[in-house]
């Protein structure tokens, strides 16, 4: 059940007037509490992480990381979400990334209280309860698997075991990685998502959306244009830090790369 003033929303839009218009209907309704503003897709990337809201209005289409772009970034992180947009077909894409609903625009404020009605439905069915037997089950299953210190990789008859400390980044291949130490590589079956869960997150930070790096191995990083930079490693491979995953390795690093 919500009280008064307990929910967060982030609203994100590159156009002023338009997250002027949706936050004016949010300040309206009794329940929001804090209303954050992020003016694109980077920005609500960070601006999710770092305040953790219960809910989001995201705009579609948006310059450089567009809001698909920003599910795809988040991932899991994700919290409920509205997709905002002024073209039609974008409404059944964003049903494919599990949005709550959506709003065309320009839309009424009546077509806004549904979407905000059914929004705080969804975080009010969130109890507690649900909560801890979640994170229950996540807690055990983290500990029975614990953290990876090696991977069984077979090939060709052989079976080697591949320790983690030895490489030096791991690059997605679809349902396959290739895990990179020196001049070596190896192809291992799993997804680049799901090899992160595993990984020791103090020495294996994700760079890019198909690149996790171990911190250990990188000798300098060397800034690229649009905010971006590549990590030269000791093997003298290069690795893109994209804008998306930047953050990833300042919050690692305890200080901004610029």
């Amino acid at each position: 059940m919500l009280t008064p003033e307990s929910l967060r929303v982030l609203v994100v839009d590159d156009e002023q007037p338009a997250r002027d218009r949706v936050i004016d209907l949010l300040r309206r309704d009794a329940h929001v509490g804090s209303v954050i503003e992020g003016e694109n897709g980077t920005a609500a990337v960070a601006l999710v992480r770092r305040e953790r809201p219960d809910l989001m209005f995201l705009d579609v289409q948006m310059p450089e990381l567009d809001g698909l772009g920003v599910v795809e970034a988040l991932g899991e992180e994700m919290p409920f979400t509205v997709f905002v947009t002024a073209y039609d077909h974008h409404a059944i894409k964003a049903f494919e990334a599990n949005a709550l609903d959506y709003l065309l625009k320009p839309f009424s404020d009546r077509r806004f209280e549904a979407a905000l009605a059914r929004a705080k439905a969804r975080v009010a069915d969130r109890n507690l309860s649900t909560i801890g037997a979640r994170m229950l089950q996540m807690t055990s299953a983290a500990n029975a698997m614990g953290r990876l210190d090696r991977l069984v990789v077979r090939s060709g008859g052989t079976t080697r075991f591949i320790k983690m400390s030895e490489v030096d980044w791991i690059e997605g291949a679809g349902v396959y990685v290739n895990l990179h130490a020196g001049t070596r590589e190896w192809l291992y079956r799993a997804t680049l998502g799901d090899l992160a869960e595993r990984l020791d997150r103090k020495r294996f930070v994700r760079v890019h959306r198909s690149a996790i790096v171990n911190i250990d191995s990188i000798v300098q990083l060397e800034a690229m244009s649009h905010g971006e930079f590549d990590a030269v490693l000791k093997s003298g491979a290069r690795v893109r830090i994209s804008r998306t995953y930047r953050a990833q390795l300042e919050d690692r690093l305890g200080q901004p790369l610029l």
